[in-house]
C-alpha cells in the first residue's frame, strides 16, 4: 500500500489542521470581536495557550528557557502575535471581512522575501516576479469597497503581514528555546503585551460575552493556537517548506467561503481579482522551493510559526 505509506493519517490530519482550522480562525476572530474588545480577545487567547503549552512542556521535562532565550522569544512574540495577530483582530473589529483579512495576510511570503535581504538573502527571478505580482495584488485589493470603507483596517492588515514576516525572518538569527517551547514563550510574552495594550487603549467589557463569545475564545485558544501550530511544526519536519507554507494560498479561499456561508460576507469583483493575483504570486514564490532538494536535517534549527492569526 505505497499510497497509504506516502500519505499517513498524521500527515493528512496535519494538512487538514493547517488548511481548514487556520483558515477558519479569521471567521472566528470576526465573530469573537463582536463580543470581546479585539486586543483583549487576542491577549487572553495567547496567555492561556502559552501558559498551557509552557506548563505541559515543563511537565514533560523540557528545560526552562534561559534569560537570553526569554528575551529573544519575547521579541518575536511581540512582532508576530502582539503586532501581527493584534492588528488583524483590530482590523476585523473595524469591519473588514474575514476573507479579505485572510487574503491580505496571504502576502506574508512576499514580505518575507523582502525582509530576507536585511540578512543577505538573494531572490531568484521567479521570486522577484512573485513579489511584483503580489504588490499589484495588494494594490488591487485596496481598490475594493471592503478596504476602501476601512482605510485603518487596510493599513493594519499590511502592517500585520509586514511585522509577521520581519519577525519570522529575524527569528532564525536569535537564540530561541528549542522546539515548541519557543512558541509557548512567544505566546506568553505576546499575550501579556496585548493585554497591556488593551488596558492602555481603554478597552473594557461592557458586559459579559454570551456563549458564542466564549466559544470563539475557546476555539481560537485550543484549535487556532495549540493544535494548528503543532500541526504546522509537524509538517515542517516531514514535508518540503513550500508544502508546509502552502496554507498561504489555501487559507484565503477557506476564509472567504466560510465568511459567505456563515455570516453572509460578500466579496466584490475587485477582491476576487485581487485574490487570483495574490494567490498566483504566492505560487510563483513557492515554485523555487518545490524545485530545491529537501534540506538536510539540522539539530539546532527549528523553524518558528509562520501565521498571523
Amino acid at each position: 500500500m505505497p499510497g497509504l505509506r506516502r500519505f499517513p493519517l498524521p500527515l493528512i490530519a496535519a494538512f487538514f489542521a493547517l488548511y481548514v482550522i487556520w483558515g477558519s480562525t479569521y471567521l472566528v476572530i470576526r465573530i469573537g470581536v463582536e463580543y470581546w474588545p479585539p486586543l483583549l480577545l487576542a491577549g487572553i487567547r495567547f496567555v492561556i495557550a502559552g501558559s498551557l503549552m509552557y506548563a505541559f512542556l515543563r511537565w514533560r521535562g523540557a528545560p526552562a528557557p534561559t534569560w537570553a532565550q526569554w528575551k529573544a522569544a519575547g521579541i518575536i512574540g511581540v512582532l508576530l502575535l502582539a503586532c501581527g495577530n493584534g492588528a488583524v483582530s483590530v482590523a476585523e473589529h473595524t469591519g473588514v471581512a474575514s476573507g479579505v483579512a485572510a487574503l491580505a495576510v496571504a502576502t506574508v511570503p512576499l514580505f518575507t522575501l523582502l525582509c530576507g535581504y536585511l540578512w543577505g538573502a538573494r531572490n531568484t527571478r521567479l521570486e522577484w516576479a512573485g513579489i511584483v505580482l503580489g504588490l499589484i495584488g495588494i494594490a488591487m485589493l485596496n481598490l475594493g469597497s471592503n478596504l476602501q470603507s476601512s482605510p485603518l483596517g487596510a493599513a493594519l492588515l499590511i502592517f500585520a503581514a509586514a511585522t509577521w514576516a520581519f519577525g519570522s525572518v529575524w527569528s532564525k538569527h536569535l537564540p530561541l528555546p528549542q522546539g515548541a517551547m519557543a512558541s509557548a514563550v512567544e505566546m506568553l510574552v505576546g499575550g501579556v503585551v496585548l493585554l497591556i495594550g488593551s488596558a492602555v487603549s481603554g478597552e473594557h467589557l461592557e458586559k459579559m460575552p454570551p456563549i458564542e463569545g466564549w466559544a470563539a475564545l475557546a476555539y481560537l485558544t485550543v484549535f487556532g493556537s495549540i493544535i494548528a501550530f503543532n500541526a504546522y511544526m509537524y509538517l515542517l519536519k516531514h514535508v518540503r517548506p513550500a508544502a508546509a507554507t502552502s496554507y498561504a494560498y489555501v487559507n484565503p479561499a477557506v476564509a472567504v467561503l466560510l465568511g459567505i456561508v456563515f455570516v453572509g460576507e460578500t466579496i466584490g469583483i475587485e477582491e476576487g481579482l485581487a485574490m487570483l493575483v495574490i494567490i498566483s504570486a504566492v505560487v510563483l514564490i513557492g515554485l523555487p522551493q518545490w524545485r530545491r532538494s529537501p534540506p538536510q536535517p539540522v539539530v539546532k534549527a527549528v523553524p518558528t510559526e509562520s501565521r498571523v492569526n
